[in-house]
């Protein structure tokens, strides 16, 4: 049988734009001073985990965060673009304020999950998104059956991770926290997904702001 995988999954540290509300999507937006700060309590807190691979988002928030945990144990960091958040389309760049006053119609489609919605201009429904997440994170994590693996991606893809692991719908209303630069624990088997643990922000001097995509 094959043994279980167990990944460690974190979102970004903190960027401008999280502070503003701003969605990003996939523009590639840089760690502010609080989420390089982060970062290295990160490194630090992962410092002695028996880690055997780094996997990021190429976008620069989830690279820099990456980079700073695999510095702590001399892990060169693997770009893999499926991990990159949803893709936003027109809401990209744009804060959640905005798109209520702008859009009401798209704005009640997308706070509702409705699953098969894509935002204008190349967005990615939430149906096609799931399937991108977890298809790439069964794929790593059978990968490196046995092993401890670090996943660190955007709060969209911990939303996709923690529904998957607790078995919950897409449209679920959310109650967990997606905090920046939160250690997030799951175990992989070929059975599917499981949670170990969520959230964990003890490492962190400042507060995580969570995902307030919901």
């Amino acid at each position: 049988m094959m043994e279980a995988t167990r990944l460690i999954a974190v979102r970004h540290g903190e960027t401008a734009w999280n502070v503003d509300t701003r969605i990003q999507g996939q523009l590639d937006i840089g760690l502010n001073d609080t989420g390089l700060r982060q970062a290295r309590q990160l490194g630090q807190a992962l410092g002695e985990e028996p880690i055997s691979a780094i996997y990021a988002s190429d976008l620069a928030r989830a690279w820099q965060t990456a980079e700073a945990i695999g510095a702590a144990r001399g892990l060169a960091v693997q770009p893999e673009p499926r991990l990159r958040e949803r893709a936003f389309g027109s809401f990209e760049g744009r804060t959640f304020a905005e798109i209520d006053a702008e859009t009401p119609d798209d704005a009640r489609r997308w706070r509702t999950r409705d699953p098969e919605y894509r935002p204008g201009g190349h967005g990615e429904s939430l149906l096609t998104f799931r399937a991108r997440v977890t298809g790439v994170a069964e794929e790593l994590a059978a990968r490196h059956a046995g092993e401890l693996v670090v996943l660190v991606a955007h709060g969209g893809v911990m939303d996709v991770l923690y529904r998957a692991a607790t078995r919950q719908d897409l449209q679920a209303p959310r109650t967990w926290h997606l905090g920046n630069a939160a250690i997030n624990r799951l175990l992989w088997t070929p059975q599917g997904l499981s949670l170990v643990g969520w959230g964990d922000v003890g490492h962190l001097v400042d507060d995580a702001l969570d995902e307030a995509i919901d």
